[in-house]
């Protein structure tokens, strides 16, 4: 610590405590002249101790600390001795470039018996600032290419839809212009499967940005589009939805819907061989914590007990649900009786009432 002039024992013990701080530490008199410094401050500025007794803050090292910023504020908050917290100003230091210093400001009144002195303490927080630019550079680039791809997703879920609407369109063409019941038939599901991803993919675009799905809304709407596009008014068969408030991933929303989707075509094709007036198809949807269970079950038919059980897996449906059961790591069960049929996709140990639809 550089004191100039003869210092008393309490003024040795204050040089001695001022010196032990790491960062820059200047004392000056009430004219803004150096009366002592740490060794931090000459050695990150390059000054001379030798050559800065009395002289102004704002002449030492050829007038580099003369900046109007500087002179500015503390010409303003001298006179009534307030404290300065944070001030921050950049200058040019020989050895290391420019850099961005924090000020901290003291002045210390003694009551009239001597001179107010001013306590000036540096912090070089050129680093931080850097940091700071280059992550918000980070961060608005990131900001930037998000922007562009939502704009292509955007653009990409246009043409999918589009094409989805192509291609139903020359299935239902096809399915007219065939004089064979069989292929008609299976043009006509292909349709249906169509329409389905369709439906689906029109409802995560209007969602588009949204990481959860509420599940009520989303079945609701996808119910509602099979009951419209499937349903005439010689089948007046209803679909009824029974689903709790809970949200899902939307990578799961689509696996979910187009297993709806599959099952509740499967439940109207086949369930209801004879009219009774009385047709319900039930969609189902339970959580409890991270497990859930999807119910779709109907009052048909069901499976008679003599009619021997299709194989697992036999039909393009069930291989479609078993598929897309697997990438949502749930299980499948099938309870079929005379009152009915309901089809069970279950996630993880899932256990709750069995679901019915009469």
């Amino acid at each position: 610590m550089q004191q100039f002039g003869d210092p008393s024992d309490a003024n040795r013990l204050a040089l001695a405590i001022v010196e032990s701080i790491p960062e820059p530490f200047v004392v000056l008199d009430s004219h803004l002249r150096l009366v002592a410094a740490n060794s931090a401050f000459f050695e990150t500025f390059e000054i001379d101790p030798g050559r800065s007794h009395g002289i102004s803050l704002f002449d030492l090292d050829e007038r580099q600390w003369d900046i109007p910023l500087l002179r500015k504020r503390l010409a303003a908050a001298i006179p009534d001795h307030p404290e300065i917290s944070a001030f921050e100003f950049d200058r040019d230091v020989a050895r290391i470039g420019r850099r961005t210093l924090l000020m901290s400001a003291r002045t210390v009144d003694y009551g009239g018996s001597s001179a107010p002195n001013t306590l000036l303490a540096f912090r070089d927080i050129t680093e931080a600032r850097r940091a700071e630019a280059e992550k918000q550079a980070l961060l608005d680039r990131t900001e930037e290419l998000l922007a562009q791809q939502r704009v292509l997703f955007q653009e990409m879920q246009h043409r999918v839809a589009n094409s989805l609407q192509i291609i139903a369109s020359i299935l239902m063409l096809k399915a007219r212009a065939v004089t064979s019941a069989e292929s008609r038939r299976h043009l006509e599901d292909a349709h249906q499967r169509v329409m389905s991803v369709a439906t689906v993919q029109n409802y995560l675009h209007l969602t588009d940005g949204v990481d959860e799905i509420e599940v009520s809304a989303y079945l609701q709407k996808l119910c509602y589009g099979l009951a419209k596009s499937i349903i005439v008014d010689s089948r007046p068969i209803v679909i009824d939805l029974h689903a709790t408030v809970s949200t899902i991933p939307s990578r799961n929303a689509v696996s979910i819907g187009l297993i709806v989707t599959e099952l509740v075509i499967n439940a109207i094709k086949y369930a209801f061989a004879v009219s009774t007036g009385s047709e319900r198809v039930l969609v189902s949807y339970e959580t409890r914590d991270t497990d859930w269970r999807l119910v779709v079950a109907d009052n048909g038919v069901g499976r008679s007990v003599t009619e021997k059980p299709a194989e697992p897996g036999s039909g393009l449906g069930s291989l479609i649900i078993e598929a897309l059961a697997k990438q949502l790591d749930a299980r499948v069960e099938i309870a079929s009786s005379d009152k009915g049929m309901s089809v069970t996709v279950a996630h993880a140990t899932f256990h709750s009432s069995t679901s019915t639809a009469a």
